[in-house]
């Protein structure tokens, strides 16, 4: 599947209007929702997968239901049981069946059963994209799309209710399929809602079903988001070891692929991951919990380096100045007896070295279930002279530092909060230092969360930083525990999901409504209200496009908190007030794929630019994102009044602010409306780059040729 994401119109809020659904919400209907002759054999079970939010199953009694092919066995899709199947007559690049409901509902789910005497992977549905209509002639970009799993079980694209009557499931082929795709039973959840559209406050959608549960996630260089369960799709206990289910996303295609690693022999669950000054992803421990894996975006391969000296699950690891990657903690794997101290690991000689001066222990929480709770998912931070500040999730904050055999100096306290495991934190101003901390909870499973919300100023290494409430009183509009965040381009961040009360692989007291702190005004907004459930095991990771990703919870196995998708949320600064999409700034030159901290960048846009950032290429699990942060950068206007105007921009000098690794160049224009991003791989020594050359050529023919004076390009 190949397309272009374009943002549709925002429509109102509306009302199934359903008397039986209705009653069924209020379990006055025995049965539950079904029509007078919908009473079939075999009914959607949700127990190794979430339940479509308050979604009732739409009566299948009045359907009617049109085939791309195999029109003779179209109706066995919606007859009552699995024992039948609707069967495509061949395979061509897409099958299609399409629904006319017969009424106008708040759809929000399609749930979809094989045919269950599959012998292999032929006749499953994985590659697909969901569209609905009210006229069966105009329907849009679809609501979701993706890979469903290579497996015979039920699959679910749940999605924003949106007011339909007529909904399309477009099956595309890949390698897997042969002759044909199948339905057993076809059904569609329904709403009694929609969810009133603002686009002051962003906007939610689409869907993307995905091959796996993703617990953890991260950006490559290539623009990609990979997103990754354990060694299995849906399941983490029991592992064999030695392989992890993967898939991955590309913004610019909307395409969803799947990958089994095993190259590196590495059950990658609940790792620790950052990537390091080569640009190189190092993903750590889990249920391997020794392991190191290495993962090169340039060619697209993974190879394995020496094992931790330490086993590890859990753990925190974050980027160092020069490029090497410190890591601590850890308890979940490995033996919770054991102090979990940290180590170094140095991409030049791809080794490991024990620092046992760099206790944990300054770090631990208080937590109810004792040490090998305590060390876990701590927020740190690369700072200046290959530093590293732990923010938390401890009340106490400490300055670790990594030379010789490692060393850990305290750095006070945040103030009046307390121990915030599973909370988050951001470094949205690398340049001022700034950190934002925010959610949590005291204990790490069956504890209520808070609202604590604080900025974290850094100066000089090992000194004391400055602490400030955020927000109104210090605090978020709502309590969070399991929630995650994302920097924008422009320094606000975004926090989303979580609960009230923080239950492991439980779905209740769940905060639908994000928010967005303003650092300039030190302000949280709430934002667009959504329907999908994100808590334990989600992760939120910023795409190049300004646009962020969120997904994932569960992977539990036979469960019902598994959510094998992810969804795609559309800042404001990227909607007109009528809810279109934003003109982009876009870049008229090409930028240096390499830079150096203190270097200058010139570059050459379609129209002239306010401001720009860099923001760090980053990964997320269980609530860490320790590479995460962004350099804000002054835009100097060189000849604006240019048919094409030139700028550049100046990078920050200290290494400990411009950590070494790949980051995303965005530029802003008067809007706030950020361009798709460049990315740039931050070195940290001087140096030319043959891109920038090339670049600095470019302009300087578009300087002679309207009489600018020449300007030299510096790194």
């Amino acid at each position: 599947m190949r397309m272009r994401w374009a943002n549709a119109a925002l429509v109102g809020s509306a009302s199934a209007g359903h008397t039986y659904l209705k009653e069924a919400m209020r379990g006055e209907r025995v049965v539950s929702g079904y029509g007078v002759y919908d009473k079939p054999s075999w009914e959607p079970i949700f127990n190794d997968q979430s339940r479509p939010v308050n979604g009732i199953r739409v009566g299948r009694e009045k359907w009617l239901l049109t085939c791309s092919s195999g029109e003779n066995t179209c109706q066995n899709a919606i007859d009552g049981t699995n024992t039948t199947a609707w069967k495509s007559e061949g395979f061509s690049d897409t099958q299609n069946i399409t629904v006319d409901l017969r009424d106008h509902y708040a759809v929000g789910a399609v749930v979809v059963l094989p045919p269950i005497d599959l012998k292999s992977e032929c006749g499953l549905i994985t590659e697909h994209e969901i569209y609905l209509s009210n006229d069966a002639e105009h329907w849009g970009q679809p609501v979701a799309y993706g890979m469903w799993p290579t497996t015979n079980r039920q699959r679910v694209a749940a999605f924003e209710p949106t007011s339909a009557r007529y909904m399309r499931l477009v099956a595309r082929s890949n390698e897997e399929h042969s002759s044909w795709v199948g339905i057993s039973e076809l059904n569609v959840y329904a709403n009694l809602y929609t969810i009133a559209q603002d686009p002051k406050l962003g906007a939610w959608g689409p869907t993307l079903d995905l091959p796996v549960v993703p617990a953890a996630g991260a950006q490559e260089a290539t623009g990609q988001v990979m997103l990754w369960s354990s060694w299995d799709e849906d399941e983490f206990h029991s592992t064999p070891g030695g392989k992890t289910a993967m898939s991955r996303w590309d913004f610019r295609t909307n395409t969803v692929s799947k990958r089994v690693v095993t190259d590196t022999h590495h059950d990658m669950f609940c790792p620790g991951i950052a990537i390091d000054g080569t640009g190189n992803m190092v993903v750590t421990g889990g249920n391997d919990a020794a392991q190191t894996s290495l993962f090169n975006a340039t060619s697209d391969l993974w190879e394995p380096a020496e094992a931790m000296n330490t086993e590890r699950g859990y753990q925190a690891q974050t980027t160092l100045s020069d490029g090497r990657v410190f890591v601590i903690g850890g308890s979940w794997a490995g033996g919770s007896n054991i102090e979990k101290n940290g180590e170094v690991y140095d991409p030049s000689s791809k080794r490991w070295t024990p620092l046992p001066g760099a206790k944990v222990g300054p770090m631990l929480t208080d937590d109810m279930e004792g040490p090998w709770r305590a060390d876990n998912h701590g927020w740190l931070f690369g700072w200046k002279n290959n530093t590293v500040f732990q923010a938390g999730r401890s009340v106490s904050m400490n300055w670790y530092t990594v030379e010789g055999e490692g060393d850990v100096h305290s750095a006070g306290i945040r103030l009046e909060d307390e121990d915030s495991m599973s909370g988050n934190a951001v470094m949205f101003d690398a340049v001022e230092g700034k950190i934002l901390t925010f959610g949590g909870s005291p204990d790490y499973d069956k504890s209520p969360a808070h609202a604590n919300a604080h900025v974290i100023t850094l100066g000089d290494a090992l000194g004391k930083p400055d602490v400030q409430p955020a927000g109104k009183d210090g605090q978020m509009h709502v309590d969070r525990v399991f929630h995650t965040s994302v920097v924008l381009p422009d320094g606000k961040v975004f926090i989303h999901g979580g609960q009230t009360f923080g239950i492991a692989f439980n779905e209740e007291n769940v905060q639908f409504t994000p928010e967005l702190y303003d650092p300039e005004t030190n302000t949280f907004q709430q934002l667009q209200k959504n329907n999908m459930i994100r808590v334990y095991h989600s992760v939120s990771i910023l795409v190049p496009d300004g646009r962020v990703l969120t997904g994932g919870g569960g992977l539990c196995g036979n469960c019902s908190a598994n959510h094998y998708d992810a969804q795609i949320y559309t800042p404001p600064y990227l909607l007109t007030e009528t809810g279109q999409e934003r003109k982009r700034p876009t870049f008229r030159s090409s930028i240096p794929r390499k830079a150096s901290p203190g270097g200058t960048i010139r570059f050459m846009t379609t129209n002239r630019v306010e401001t720009a950032s860099l923001v760090r290429i980053s990964s997320a699990s269980h609530t860490v994102n320790t590479d995460q942060r962004r350099v804000p950068l002054e835009v100097e206007d060189k000849f604006f009044d240019a048919p094409y105007p030139i700028a550049e921009v100046t990078l920050p000098k200290d290494p400990g602010v411009l950590i070494p690794g790949h980051w995303m160049f965005f530029v802003m224009d008067e809007f706030g409306t950020p361009s798709i991003a460049k990315t740039i791989l931050i070195t940290p020594k001087k140096h030319l780059d043959a891109s920038q050359d090339k670049t600095d050529q470019v302009l300087r023919a578009h300087e002679q040729e309207h009489n600018y004076p020449h300007q030299e390009l510096l790194f």
